[in-house]
Formats: C-alpha cells, sequence, structure tokens
C-alpha cells in the first residue's frame, strides 16, 4: 500500500513463446538454477507497496506456474488467472479480477527487474496516471511505410525502448480497455495516451531485457550469480518443469 491505496501486481506469463523456438513456455525456462518467472516473482513478492500478485497464464501450465510458486518464498496472496490471446486481453483479465487503486504490470520474461524499479514507478503514481519503465534508445530509429521506406526519422535524445513494470490508476485502465477493446495495442501506455493522459517515463536499465530467443537465456546467467544446486527452493528442475 502506497499511504492509503492499495497496488497489485500482474505478472504477463501467457504467451506462445513462438520465437523462442523450444515450444516450450520461456517463462519456466532455468537460469542458473532458477526459473525465469521466479526472479519476478520474487521481487513482487518482497516489494513493500505490492499488496497481492496476479499471475496471467495459459489454462495449460498451470500445474507448471503452482508449483513454481510453491517452490519459493510466499509473503503476499498470490492469484492465478487464466489469459487471453493477446497480452491486452491477458491484463484486462486480470484488472476485472481486482480492486486496487494500481496495477503494475510486469513481463514475467523481464528477470532482471529490481526493485528500484517496481518503486519509482508506483511512487510516480502520486503525479500521474499512468508510468512505464524505459531507456534512452542508443540508436537512432526511423519510422517507415509498409514498404519499408523510410518517412521520418525520430530524435534520439527524445527515443526511448520501453520496457516493464507499467503502472496504472487501475480505474483508468479498465474503463480505457472496455472503450478501446477492438483495438490493437502493444502496451497498455498506449491507451492513456489515446485518451490525452501523460504518461511519465522512468529511466530503468539496459540489463532489464525481455527474453525473447533461446539465446536470450545465456545473456541473463551473466547477470544472475550461479545456483549451485538446481534442486534449491524457488528453483524448478528443467525435467519435471513441464508437464505433457
Amino acid at each position: 500500500m502506497i499511504g492509503e491505496k492499495t497496488v497489485t501486481a500482474i505478472i504477463l506469463v501467457a504467451g506462445n513463446s513462438t520465437r523462442f523456438g523450444t515450444g516450450k513456455n520461456k517463462n519456466f525456462e532455468l537460469v542458473n538454477g532458477k526459473t525465469v518467472l521466479s526472479y519476478s516473482l520474487d521481487e513482487f513478492n518482497k516489494n513493500q507497496y505490492v499488496d497481492n500478485i496476479l499471475i496471467a497464464m495459459r489454462k495449460e501450465d498451470k500445474e507448471q506456474v503452482q508449483k513454481i510458486i510453491d517452490l519459493g518464498k510466499k509473503d503476499k496472496d498470490i492469484q492465478l488467472i487464466i489469459g487471453g490471446n493477446s497480452r491486452k486481453q491477458s491484463v484486462y483479465n486480470c484488472i476485472q479480477k481486482t480492486n486496487s487503486d494500481i496495477v503494475i504490470i510486469h513481463d514475467g520474461a523481464r528477470p532482471a527487474i529490481k526493485q528500484q524499479y517496481i518503486n519509482e514507478c508506483i511512487e510516480n503514481m502520486k503525479d500521474y496516471k499512468g508510468v512505464t519503465i524505459g531507456v534512452p534508445s542508443k540508436d537512432t530509429i526511423k519510422i517507415t511505410d509498409d514498404n519499408n521506406i523510410v518517412i521520418n526519422t525520430t530524435q534520439r535524445s527524445n527515443t526511448w525502448i520501453i520496457q516493464t513494470p507499467q503502472c496504472f490508476d487501475r480505474k483508468i485502465l479498465a474503463e480505457l480497455h472496455q472503450k478501446y477493446q477492438n483495438e490493437d495495442v502493444t502496451d497498455d501506455c498506449m491507451l492513456l495516451e489515446k485518451e490525452g493522459y501523460a504518461v511519465k517515463i522512468i529511466k530503468g536499465g539496459y540489463t532489464n531485457l525481455k527474453i525473447t530467443t533461446y539465446e536470450d537465456i545465456d545473456i541473463m546467467k551473466s547477470f544472475f550469480p550461479k545456483g549451485t544446486d538446481p534442486f534449491a527452493k524457488g528453483s524448478v528442475p528443467n525435467e519435471k518443469c513441464y508437464v505433457n
């Protein structure tokens, strides 16, 4: 709770992991003896502001997710929510299951999340209805048409790569999800932008990567201390992580 406002964390793991290339959910892969999901779950579980946690997942992954929860430390109420066919639908399913004043949404496939990111997102909700973590772009970004012809170049000093977590006024976000339910958006900030709300970007870190391909697992291993026991509390061995 921040002040008199309650906070629900939403962790998204309901994607198909198509680009990951293994046919398995990337959130259940091991990074130095600990599952990708466990890293994010642990950070939200110990955060001072977060009151409870919702995990959006596929129905067929319920057993695996519950196994990860049971092996870890649980200080907060954790609820499993069946996700939708899109990220947007998964978020909507979750915000319908909480009455908290604030929701903080995170991609489970970003295991390098830090307490600093969570805290700064939530603390800035005193002044904004939407806050997101991001990093300044190191590269020049060009906008093209459908034929890959350049039509514009962004000013690099004002161009950001958006990450998660992202924080929102739950009531406003729920209303905008209903209003724009037939429109495709890649993150929830876009919904607030459509209505003219100011969305604040908090500078995060370049290590806060989203695991997309299997090669990203090797990159992540360099960010975390190597575990000595793959059966340690909070980890799920690869061979037992999946249920056919």
